[in-house]
């Protein structure tokens, strides 16, 4: 046992914890902590330009390496800042911790200087948070914020560090393990469920699974590979899941839902089975929810109880960890003695039906003469990186089109927010992916309007000498709205048109990027070539067509069999 300051004890858990890299923001509440850290000189800190950025970078640190992402910064508005990072990883269940300073506990409640209550502005978006008003509670605290934070369905938790706190001596003594009576998440699949499942397998003519984030969480792709090989069953993938399952694998058909291809959407709705693993059965993906899958029976995986049931009606809900409820049937299928032929036999005239409905609408878009479309430029981008890029994305159509025409083979290369749908996200999140893997291309996807959210952090990527490369979706629109308008608000354009859109290769320039611009079809590959050749950040904008559409298109309160295609 050690009597240190407060500060020091955030320090010295951090450590204890692995953390060896921190995204923040300084402030005078947290500046003690700030001092701490320098004073220790172990881990490493980035100096963001805007907190939302922090909170971003740090969650894109986390889902590209699996550990948990850290960021520092002030009270009030540094705090309040963070709440859209800390909800967008809320949402997609990514472990972040966010350290936020906070006036002395004399004065809290008393609107002292920059004073906020942001345990109660974020108690609805963390998973969990603390304000800590005794330093001999620290230890206990820090200890159990990092196992909430990544253990169960991982989630971001919040700690308030009061002035006083932080100053304050007391004995650290760090725990060896946390127990919490209240919170104990159940990781191991029930057997008997397993084999109910099995049974309903066994029966299924049209089987499909559908994979989501849980899958890249649970680091259960080759689980899910290995499975869906086993049984010669399509794959289908939410948003979160792309990667999961390789895209350029014969059994993926590509992502489902509002924006998803016309083979997954038909399969899930004339499947008898569909095998959901860490997935939650969204909106997005479900559509109108009483025509959803009419035909299906549900086996239902989740390490979160309370995602089971939730959305749609479920046959046999399995709670537990993703990895090990499809080891578990992957385990059954082996030792069932059905060889590989009986399988494929079962679920031919399945795969037959799939495969037609692939050729029938693939995705595709129409070209047009002098006139760069925005799926050629993913198309090219996909191409010339092989698919071996961390890609990240902003919100809307460069998002969209991102996930259908560039293929991901390989889980956490793809850093994407899904449920909050945060623009801005995809920048500094590539920041956190290349802080974290220094060697390997990180590239964000934007549009024009997203990429202006956050795009102060250029200076951040300069400073840290990070090689990232922007590739800018320029149509001068904020095109998902605009397409919404266009289809069902009779081409009224309000708010969505851009009258004034700065020049992005100056812009890059200003930082002190290279910047490339293209602004007819022959000169994407040179672009894009040249961008992804050249040293350092760079930043790569395309003049598209302004009125491009994302298809398909699953139309809002419809089935998603009643899709707009091209």
């Amino acid at each position: 046992m050690t009597e240190m300051a407060g500060r020091d004890m955030v320090i010295e858990a951090l450590k204890r914890e692995g953390v060896d890299l921190i995204f923040g923001f300084p402030g005078g509440a947290i500046i003690d902590v700030y001092d701490a850290l320098e004073k220790d000189g172990t881990i490493k800190h980035v100096l963001v330009r805007h907190e939302q950025g922090a909170a971003h970078a740090a969650d894109g640190y986390a889902r590209a390496t699996g550990r948990i992402g850290v960021c520092l910064v002030t009270s009030g508005p540094g705090a309040t800042n963070t709440v859209t990072g800390i909800a967008t990883a809320s949402m997609d269940s990514v472990p972040i911790l966010v350290f936020t300073g906070q006036v002395p506990t004399g004065l809290i409640g008393n609107d002292a200087f920059q004073e906020v209550d942001i345990v109660g502005i974020t108690r609805p978006c963390t998973k969990h948070n603390y304000l800590v008003k005794d330093v001999k509670d620290l230890p206990r605290v820090l200890k159990e914020a990092f196992y909430i934070a990544r253990s169960g369905r991982p989630g971001p938790v919040l700690v308030d560090l009061p002035k006083d706190v932080q100053n304050s001596m007391g004995d650290f003594e760090y725990p060896e393990k946390i127990r919490l009576r209240s919170y104990n998440p159940v990781i191991r699949p029930n057997a008997k469920q397993i084999e109910r499942a099995f049974e309903l397998i066994e029966r299924a003519r049209r089987p499909i699974i559908y994979a989501g984030g849980g899958i890249i969480i649970s680091g259960a792709h080759e689980e899910l590979r290995a499975l869906a090989e086993a049984l010669d069953s399509p794959v289908t993938m939410t948003l979160m899941g792309l990667g999961g399952f390789p895209g350029t694998h014969e059994l993926s058909l590509g992502m489902l839902g509002m924006h998803g291809t016309y083979a997954a959407n038909m399969a899930m709705a004339n499947s008898d089975l569909i095998i959901a693993a860490g997935a939650r059965f969204d909106d997005r993906v479900t559509g109108k929810i009483e025509d959803f899958v009419p035909k299906a029976k549900i086996i239902h995986l989740d390490i979160d109880p309370t995602s089971i049931q939730k959305n749609v009606r479920v046959d046999i809900p399995i709670v537990g960890d993703c990895r090990m409820a499809l080891k578990a049937l992957l385990d059954m299928v082996r030792d069932s003695g059905r060889p590989a032929e009986a399988w494929a036999e079962q679920h031919q005239e399945w795969l037959q039906q799939i495969e037609t409905w692939k050729a029938r609408h693939p995705l595709r878009y129409k070209e047009e003469p002098g006139v760069i479309k925005p799926q050629y430029v993913i198309e090219r981008l996909y191409e010339m990186t092989k698919g071996r890029a961390i890609i990240t994305t902003e919100v809307g159509q460069n998002q969209m089109w991102t996930a259908q025409f560039y293929k991901f083979d390989e889980p956490r290369t793809f850093l994407t927010s899904g449920g909050l749908g945060t623009m801005g996200y995809g920048f500094p999140a590539a920041i956190g992916a290349q802080m974290a893997f220094p060697d390997k291309l990180v590239i964000d996807v934007a549009g024009d309007g997203s990429i202006q959210m956050n795009i102060q952090e250029m200076a951040t990527a300069m400073e840290q000498h990070l090689p990232i490369k922007i590739v800018i979706l320029n149509n001068q629109f904020l095109g998902m709205v605009r397409q919404w308008q266009e289809l069902f608000y009779n081409r009224r354009y309000v708010a969505t048109k851009f009258e004034m859109t700065p020049d992005f290769v100056k812009l890059a320039e200003a930082y002190g990027a290279r910047g490339f611009r293209a602004t007819r079809p022959e000169e994407v590959n040179e672009v894009l070539k040249k961008g992804l050749e050249t040293e350092g950040l760079v930043v790569m904008e395309f003049a598209i067509a302004p009125e491009e559409g994302v298809f398909p298109m699953v139309p809002a309160g419809k089935a998603t069999t009643e899709m707009l295609l091209v």
